[in-house]
């Protein structure tokens, strides 16, 4: 008796099978139905909560006709308050752009004892309620001070003066800078400015050709994101102001005695204007995301 052994035919794998692309479906793909819910929600909030405050800002404004409205902006108190706002912020936020470069290229390129300390103190005005910065000023400069007798002895004001609104608005906004550079030059590296140095390159140079290039439009970003913050900041200012009318008062703070006074025409006349900075500075906001993001896209050579 003989055995016979059987084979099972083997099929070849289809040639086809290899190249077709594998199709797995989108781990964020919802039902039509949640996708419209999730939206109408979204604008049913941004309406609620944003246009329609905006639009009543320039509703109230305009309310009793552009005569009033005009009139309420160019009246010496309030034109005082806009040249004071100005003022502040043209003089914090370029002091603020030259601290936050520092400080990002020492924190990217460099490593150093206290570098957590300086990225801790950085963070701080987040942490700190803008009205205790304004305090600590008034027990650093008030008249029972640390300096304040010194102060005084020399003739020199810093609270319920200019000085003292500079200084409580580069506080509550020098992280700005920083905090959008610090992160962007650790994911480049320093592998391009070291190249250059190698080549001869001076600091400086190295800085100007190789370094700014690079990180302009998340510094642009930042002076963007300290001005809008130096402009409307209220609770420091507040404090250290002295709410003097024509002089130490800020856009905000008049906006805060018009309203106070029952002048709702001129106080959202005021409030208008800074709503107009508002827009203009989120336009600009988002003109440099999407250069960036364009950059970003750009393939290298």
């Amino acid at each position: 008796m003989t055995s016979a052994t059987i084979t099972t035919p083997v099929k070849a794998p289809v040639a086809t099978r290899r190249h077709e692309p594998v199709i797995t479906p989108a781990a964020t793909l919802e039902p039509l139905w949640v996708r419209i819910v999730l939206t109408t929600i979204a604008l049913a909030f941004l309406t609620l909560f944003l246009f329609v405050p905006l639009a009543a800002v320039f509703s109230e404004a305009l309310k009793k006709g552009w005569e009033v409205y005009l009139a309420a902006i160019i009246e010496a108190d309030a034109l005082s308050a806009i040249k004071l706002t100005l003022i502040a912020a043209a003089i914090s936020v370029p002091l603020n752009l030259v601290f936050g470069v520092a400080a990002a290229w020492a924190i990217a390129k460099f490593e150093f004892r206290g570098k957590n300390v300086l990225l801790t103190l950085i963070d701080l005005p987040f942490s700190v309620s803008p009205v205790i910065s304004g305090l600590i000023y008034v027990l650093l400069f008030g008249a029972q001070g640390w300096f304040g007798e010194w102060l005084r002895e020399h003739d020199i004001k810093i609270l319920f003066a200019v000085p003292g609104i500079v200084l409580a608005t580069i506080f509550v906004t020098f992280p700005f800078v920083a905090r959008e550079l610090i992160p962007l030059m650790q994911a480049q590296g320093s592998e391009e400015e070291e190249a250059a140095l190698v080549l001869g390159a001076s600091g400086w140079k190295t800085f100007w050709y190789v370094t700014l290039p690079n990180i302009k439009w998340g510094l642009l970003y930042g002076v963007i994101l300290c001005n809008a913050r130096a402009m409307g900041e209220f609770g420091a200012v507040s404090v250290v102001s002295g709410h003097i009318r024509g002089e130490t008062n800020t856009m905000p703070l008049q906006v805060e005695i018009l309203y106070n006074e029952y002048n709702f025409t001129a106080a959202f006349a005021v409030a208008s204007l800074l709503t107009l900075l508002a827009l203009l500075t989120l336009a600009l906001k988002t003109l440099v995301e999407w250069r960036t993001n364009e950059n970003r896209q750009v393939p290298q050579e």
